[in-house]
Parts: C-alpha cells; structure tokens; sequence
C-alpha cells in the first residue's frame, strides 16, 4: 500500500469569508489529509505529521474519525505548541492574518518510522515550521518524493501576531532538497527577486511570465524536478525537464459555479499532487489535473464534505468543471 505523509501545523482557525460568513474549524493539513481519504478511502496510507497543543489534540483527532486510511499515530504534543489563526477575507483571494499559537518546528525525529513513505507533502504555513534539517534528512534517508509548498518560507509572523510576506532569502538552501515545488504568484514573486532594491520598488507585483519562467528554470537547476505555479481561476503554470529541456505547460483550472470559501485550497492541491505523483510518478500534468480538482472542491464549502470518490473526481477532471 503507497504511504503519504502530510506534514504541517492544524491550526484552530477563525475565519471570516469574503461574503461575511464566520468559519470556525481546523485547517491546514486536515485539508489535504482527509480529501486523499475520501478520494482513496483504504486504498492508500495517510500520515499527518504535526505537533499539537495538549488541550487539542483529542479534538483533532475526533476531525479525523470515520474517514479511511489515516493513521494518527504521528500527531504528537511533547512540547505542548500548536497553531492558533485568525484569517479575514477582504475580498476571494486576499486576506488579513493573525497568529497567536505556534506550533514548534518539525524536525528529522519526526520521521525516524515514517521512511519509507512515497511522499512527504510539506505544507508550513510559518517560516520556521519546517526545519531545513528535515529535508536534507530525508533526502538522504528516503526515496520518497519530497513535495513543498512555498507558503511557509515567504511568510513571516511578527511579534504582535500579524502574518506578512517576505522573501525566501535563502532559497537556494532549501531547493536541492525538494523534488516538487508549489506555490501561488505572489509567492512566486517573493521567491525570485533582485539582489537589491529601490525603495519605490518595494512591492509584490505580478511577475511577468518569462520571469516566471526563469524563476522555474533556477529551481530545475538546483535539483527541483517539477516547479507548479498556481494563477487561481486561470490554473496552474507546470515547469519540469523532459529529454534535457524545459516544458513549460499551463494546466486549466476546474471550473465552479461559485467560491463558497477558498481556506485551505493550496493545502488541498499539494494534497492532489501527492496522489497523481505517486500513483503516477514523473506524471506532472496528470498530478496538476488531480491537484487542481482539490483546490475547486475545496472551495464548494465550509465543511470537509466538499471532497469525492475517485470516481466522481476523475469524472470532474474528464469534463473540466465541478
């Protein structure tokens, strides 16, 4: 049986949508975790990886109860630290962020049992969740595929809790240990930038798409297989090597009807790609097709209930829309 580990805080998040809808529940890996369950049900093995607070940790796991194949034996709480979020939507695609719970970083320990998974999905939402140590471990330890998402590196939490951009400086730590890179356009921009600036450049503009490209072609250099760069509604920009070039493909978005809620829609992808990749490994674009149904699903609700059958997604991938 193909193992997935997904690894990451679940913070308690509060969240005020964009229509003024108030959420509350728990986020992150919880996301992708139980979309491959009711995707796989017990044909695959999914890992949470995460530390908790004592106090939530029965909670979490009651999130968890009935769903197949999650093992839950990797949900620890030694330091008593977990994530604690507040998140107002002011309009579909950009919000306002709070911390004021932080989950203790996870590290190489962590995975002492869980080496012989097929793939780590890492999805820190803080730049200090996921120690560089980790990976470099299971680079050399594993031959499970290394998933990451850039969220956690460009975002910084500041000590009145207030959640801000910032560049990945030291990027070219972290990409020889990563296999598959994701990530969304503004982070994509604060990933690739220039060695200095003017001041009245300071900003998070869009890149354009050559530079898009050349930010792909840098991490393909440095040992990246496959660079996913999500353009919401438009779908997804794919880069990876084929025959000693570079293929650059735009794989379509699902289409919805309506955004009901788009928290915990980059967690869900990453998710979708886990399952593509190891189903079919060096598959880029069929894992986009399954990633990209995620993050649709993941929008058509409050609840987890948004997520399907095998069947029924691969019947929204074939017809392109929800």
């Amino acid at each position: 049986m193909k193992r997935i580990a997904v690894v990451g805080p679940i913070p308690r998040d509060h969240i005020i949508t964009h229509t003024g809808d108030l959420i509350q529940k728990w986020g992150c890996v919880t996301h992708p975790v139980i979309a491959l369950s009711v995707l796989a049900g017990d044909q695959l093995e999914i890992i949470p990886v995460c530390h908790l607070r004592v106090v939530d940790h029965d909670n979490v796991e009651e999130v968890f109860q009935g769903y197949k194949g999650i093992n839950l034996k990797h949900l620890t709480t030694s330091n008593d630290q977990g994530d604690i979020i507040s998140l107002k939507f002011i309009d579909q695609n950009n919000r306002l962020e709070r911390q004021t719970g932080f989950m203790d970083p996870i590290l190489p320990s962590d995975f002492s049992e869980l080496l012989d998974c097929d793939a780590f999905v890492f999805i820190p939402i803080s730049d200090y969740e996921i120690s560089l140590d980790t990976l470099k471990y299971l680079k050399k330890k594993s031959k499970g595929t290394i998933i990451f998402d850039a969220h956690g590196p460009t975002t910084a939490c500041l000590v009145n809790g207030e959640r801000q951009r910032k560049f990945w400086i030291d990027r070219d730590l972290w990409l020889p240990f990563i296999d598959v890179l994701k990530m969304n356009l503004e982070e994509a921009h604060a990933s690739w930038f220039k060695k200095e600036y003017e001041s009245e450049e300071f900003n998070l503009s869009d890149l354009e798409r050559d530079e898009i490209r050349a930010f792909a072609e840098h991490c393909i250099s440095l040992g990246v297989k496959c660079v996913y760069v999500t353009l919401d509604s438009r779908g997804c920009l794919t880069y990876f090597k084929k025959r000693g070039k570079i293929i650059e493909e735009m794989v379509p978005s699902i289409k919805v009807d309506k955004v009901i809620d788009t928290t915990g829609c980059g967690d869900s992808f990453a998710g979708g790609l886990s399952y593509g990749l190891v189903q079919n490994p060096g598959d880029y674009i069929g894992a986009a097709k399954y990633a990209n149904a995620f993050g649709a699903l993941r929008t058509q609700g409050k609840t987890f209930d948004v997520f399907k059958s095998l069947e029924e997604t691969n019947n929204i991938i074939a017809r392109g829309h929800v």
